[in-house]
């Protein structure tokens, strides 16, 4: 992985997407309808209604959303509490996850991609507690398990494990972009 991929070192809410968010974010089309999941400070929401995406953001916490209303749907949710789904029968042309994981909502994730749609996920994986938080295998992806999720649904248009050396220190991370139709030949 390159290490000059801006990523977040902690919870603290970076302002910059992230580089995976940046470098798929052709397979958005203008228009499309985005779920940014566990969306946090809204870096990655806020980049693509610059490019001209239509945004719905879920969280626990919106706070640091609210200046988006009006721009975008922003729903309030705690995802690991047992309540159903807040977009049950909902689909999107994008459904981007970004150092979040709660395996329980895979389906719903895959359902939601829409046909001819496209699933970013970045997050840790195991052996990142070597280098930092988080540490917990719950938190941590077991190796090629995006892939594992997407296989018989989604096409796998790029796919990502390892290290990634960036000047904050290292971090393991599994990244995935696949669409549920053709892969696409011409993504970097």
């Amino acid at each position: 992985m390159s290490p000059d991929v801006p990523q977040a070192t902690s919870h603290i809410h970076p302002s910059h997407p992230s580089g995976w968010i940046v470098r798929c974010a052709p397979l958005v089309p203008q228009g499309a309808r985005v779920l940014d999941l566990a969306a946090g400070g809204g870096r990655h929401a806020r980049f693509l209604l610059e490019r001209g995406a239509k945004l719905t953001c879920v969280d626990r916490d919106v706070s640091l959303l609210a200046d988006l209303a009006g721009q975008a749907e922003i729903i309030a949710a705690d995802l690991e509490d047992g309540q159903p789904w807040p977009l049950a029968g909902r689909q999107f042309d994008a459904v981007v996850v970004v150092n979040y994981l709660f395996r329980p909502l895979f389906p719903a994730l895959l359902d939601a991609v829409a046909p001819g749609g496209v699933l970013i996920y970045e997050t840790y994986a195991a052996g990142n507690e070597r280098y930092g938080r988080p540490r917990n295998p719950e938190h941590l992806l077991r190796p090629g398990e995006l892939l594992s999720l997407v296989a018989n649904r989604l096409q796998v248009a790029v796919y990502e494990a390892g290290t990634d050396y960036r000047p904050a220190g290292p971090r393991v991370l599994q990244r995935i972009c696949a669409v549920a139709g053709e892969a696409p030949a011409d993504l970097p």
